[in-house]
């Protein structure tokens, strides 16, 4: 049956929420857990959404299933509707005391040592039955992440992620996420103390000639550092990459590497005795961090105060350092 031919006045609602699950587990086993359903069940409620759709919906490749691209096209859609009817139809109260909610947040570590704190502060004092757990930050665009629900927030600097929602928004697109910006953040040069340049001020040609250190969530050895070394004409030697702020900060100490940190960072790292902080010789563009969610949750009383937490947690951590800035 073509999709046109759809007949909401027979079709089963129920398998929507099927759909859902099986397309976030990816796996027909571990769908069936969750919906407290046979694996049989589960099966045949595909066979029969896949007869309502006119489409495969999910293929199975190797152990796991991967999604048609009709059947990525619609989970959005579907979420957020049977989201919505939860809300509306049955809905929780969150009263931070007596909650037992369990929120994934994804940052880098850089982020999370400067926000933990308050937030196990306000945890402890507010709502002990609820807990946090951190995912590592691999990605200048985490909107799959939140949209599988792998996490319920990001944090970070995502760029081409809030021009396109706000390239959406003038355009009078409904949105499928929301941002809100948390703060600001500079770069500075960091060495170890004694290294050759750590005498006097920092030139552009003494920085490309160095040796250098990037921080990289992807992986990729090419930053928004050398970036801006590009609109140049220059370009340094990058001879280690790696994914962790404070991995960078303990090679840095004991090598002759450079490398680009956040200001404010150095605070945190218990090594800021051991290295020395030189303005960079060229332009950087600011970095702005927001906090970015699904549309799913905009409305949920749970996440609603999460997302309070979390600024209040970045108000108080650079209220002492106005002009300090965070990543």
């Amino acid at each position: 049956m073509p999709a046109s031919a759809l007949n909401l006045r027979t079709f089963d609602l129920n398998l929507l929420k099927v759909f859902d699950v099986v397309m976030a587990e990816r796996n027909l086993t571990r769908a069936a857990q969750e919906l407290a359903l046979t694996q049989p069940a589960v099966s045949n409620a595909l066979r029969r959404l896949r007869q309502a759709l006119g489409d495969e919906v999910l293929v199975r490749q190797g152990r796991s299933l991967q999604p048609t691209p009709k059947a990525l096209e619609l989970w959005p859609e579907i979420r957020a509707t049977l989201q919505h009817l939860q809300t509306t139809l049955a809905p929780r109260l969150f009263v931070p005391a007596t909650a037992q909610n369990s929120f994934v947040l994804t940052m880098a570590d850089a982020t999370a040592a400067e926000l933990m704190v308050g937030l196990v502060t306000t945890l402890s004092q507010q709502a002990p039955g609820v807990s946090l757990r951190t995912a590592p930050l691999t990605t200048r665009d985490p909107r799959r992440l939140l949209e599988d629900g792998l996490a319920d927030l990001a944090i970070g600097h995502f760029p081409a992620v809030i021009a396109d929602l706000d390239t959406q928004a003038k355009a009078g697109v409904s949105p499928a996420f929301f941002h809100q910006r948390l703060f600001a953040s500079d770069y500075v040069c960091v060495m170890r103390h004694g290294h050759p340049l750590a005498e006097s001020p920092l030139t552009l040609d003494a920085y490309c000639h160095a040796q250098h250190m990037l921080v990289s969530f992807s992986g990729r050895a090419f930053g928004l550092i050398d970036e801006a070394l590009a609109h140049l004409n220059r370009s340094r030697r990058v001879m280690l990459t790696v994914n962790q702020f404070f991995t960078t900060v303990k090679v840095v100490a004991q090598s002759d590497l450079l490398t680009v940190l956040p200001r404010h960072f150095l605070n945190v790292t218990g090594f800021e005795a051991q290295l020395v902080v030189r303005e960079l010789p060229f332009e950087v563009p600011p970095i702005q961090v927001d906090a970015l969610w699904s549309r799913r949750h905009a409305q949920d009383d749970a996440h609603v105060w999460l997302r309070a937490q979390v600024q209040a947690a970045a108000v108080q951590a650079f209220a002492p350092r106005p002009s300090q800035e965070h990543l």
